[in-house]
C-alpha cells in the first residue's frame, strides 16, 4: 500500500524519469555483467563478420549499450535534479537529455575502444604481404616443405610458416620479401633485394 501511495504522490515528470531510470538500470547491469564474463564479446548490437577484420570496427553512437546509457543517465540525473528542485522543470529535461547524450559518447567511444583492442590481437595473413621478414626456420627451396620466418605484423614480431619459389634453400638469417599467401596460412617468400 505505501509503495502505491509513494507512486501516487509523484508528479507525471517524477514518474516519468523513474520509468526510464530503474528498467534500463537493470538491463544495464546484465549488459554489464555478460560483458565482463564473455558471453557479449563482440558487443550487443554489433554483428562481426571477416570484412570487419579488413576495416577495422565502426564508432556506432546508436547501438543497445549506447542508448541503454543514455537512459540510465537521463533517467537518475533527471530524478537528481528533481529531487533538489533548483532549476525549472524545462531546464531539469534539458540537463537530463544533455547528461544522457555525453554517457551515449563515452559508452560509444568505450566499446569502439574496446573492440578495436579485441581485434588488433586477431592476424590477418594478407597484412604481412609485401613486407620483408627473417628466415627463422630454413625454408626448403622450390615449395618441397615450408619453414618459418620471422616478421612484424601488425605491431607485433611473429613467427610464421613459409615456402618459397626459390630454386635454393634459404637458410636462418636470410632476408626475405613476402609475396602472397599460400593456401590460408602459409606465406610464399622470396629472398629479399
Amino acid at each position: 500500500m505505501e509503495l502505491s501511495n509513494w507512486w501516487d504522490a509523484l508528479s507525471l515528470l517524477e514518474k516519468i524519469y523513474w520509468l526510464t531510470a530503474l528498467p534500463s538500470t537493470i538491463i544495464f547491469t546484465v549488459q554489464l555483467i555478460m560483458t565482463i564474463v564473455g558471453a557479449d564479446s563482440h558487443g550487443l548490437g554489433h554483428d562481426f563478420d571477416s570484412t570487419d577484420l579488413d576495416h577495422g570496427p565502426d564508432f556506432n553512437l546508436f547501438s543497445p549499450k549506447t542508448i541503454v546509457s543514455f537512459l540510465v543517465i537521463f533517467g537518475w540525473s533527471g530524478l537528481t535534479a528533481l529531487k533538489y528542485g533548483i532549476i525549472s522543470k524545462f531546464a531539469i529535461i534539458g540537463l537530463s537529455i544533455a547528461a544522457g547524450f555525453v554517457m551515449m559518447l563515452i559508452t560509444a567511444w568505450v566499446f569502439f575502444l574496446f573492440t578495436k583492442l579485441q581485434q588488433s590481437g586477431t592476424l590477418n595473413m594478407n597484412n604481412a604481404i609485401g613486407k620483408v621478414g627473417e628466415v627463422y626456420i630454413t625454408i626448403p627451396g622450390r615449395k618441397k616443405s615450408q619453414g618459418k620466418i620471422q616478421i612484424i605484423v601488425q605491431s607485433s614480431l611473429r613467427t610464421l610458416d613459409a615456402v618459397t619459389e626459390d630454386a635454393e634453400d634459404l637458410k636462418p638469417g636470410t632476408q626475405v620479401e613476402v609475396l602472397e599467401l599460400f593456401g590460408d596460412d602459409i606465406l610464399v617468400v622470396r629472398k629479399a633485394k
